[in-house]
């Protein structure tokens, strides 16, 4: 598959307006991207605006924090699948997480994959920066266990974004059948090539144009 075809082109920083989401909607159809990954707000635009192509939209589900109440999260899901997401990128409880509540953890991923069985592609966002290596193992486990499709490195805006030993580490765990999302401080070709090498099977980026043309892009 071609680096395009991998690439959530993404904007998730709040101040984007509608005219910053309709440039990614347009550079997504010229470079052929996978999707664009978008806030919640923005998806029936998004998707008005990518009809007749090939491009899906993604969204995201408890975002930055994944702090919202698993009911919340199902909800969110649902509205976004509604409104044309065809992808939700769902934030896990860290804090459940770092307190040894798995149960809680497997639930709360469990209620984002039942809200969109069928309909849309789950993935995970682990926060790998907040983690120790045993507990990013646990969660990738988790999420499989509960059905999600990918597995994702990180929202953007936490402390760090990915990193290849961490791409490795999470296809290790989940095997060669579940997707694994690179995210957060990709900025170039090299460093794309390098997820992918490691086992990512998306790239979410913000510098998907500058990607595709040779350069170095900024944002996350």
């Amino acid at each position: 598959m071609e680096v395009n075809q991998m690439i959530d082109h993404t904007i998730l920083k709040a101040n984007a307006k509608k005219e910053d989401v309709l440039r990614i909607v347009e550079e997504a159809k010229k470079y052929e991207f996978f999707s664009v990954c978008i806030n919640p707000c923005w998806v029936a635009l998004a998707k008005e605006h990518l009809a007749g192509t090939s491009v899906d939209v993604c969204t995201v589900i408890g975002f930055p924090l994944g702090a919202n109440t698993s009911e919340v999260k199902a909800y969110e899901a649902a509205d976004a699948i509604n409104n044309g997401a065809t992808e939700v990128d769902m934030v896990i409880n860290v804090g459940a997480l770092k307190s040894k509540q798995y149960k809680k953890v497997l639930k709360d991923i469990q209620a984002v994959v039942d809200a969109a069985k069928g309909k849309a592609l789950v993935k995970v966002i682990i926060e790998t920066a907040l983690l120790t290596d045993e507990e990013k193992v646990k969660v990738c486990e988790l999420a499989k266990e509960a059905g999600a499709d990918f597995v994702k490195t990180s929202t953007g805006f936490s402390t760090g974004g990915a990193t290849v030993a961490d791409v490795k580490l999470m296809r290790e765990t989940v095997g060669p059948d579940m997707g694994v999302k690179a995210s957060g401080g990709i900025h170039n070709e090299a460093e794309a090539i390098a997820m992918i090498e490691a086992g990512a099977t998306r790239i979410g980026t913000s510098a998907g144009v500058a990607i595709m043309e040779g350069a170095t892009g900024a944002g996350y």
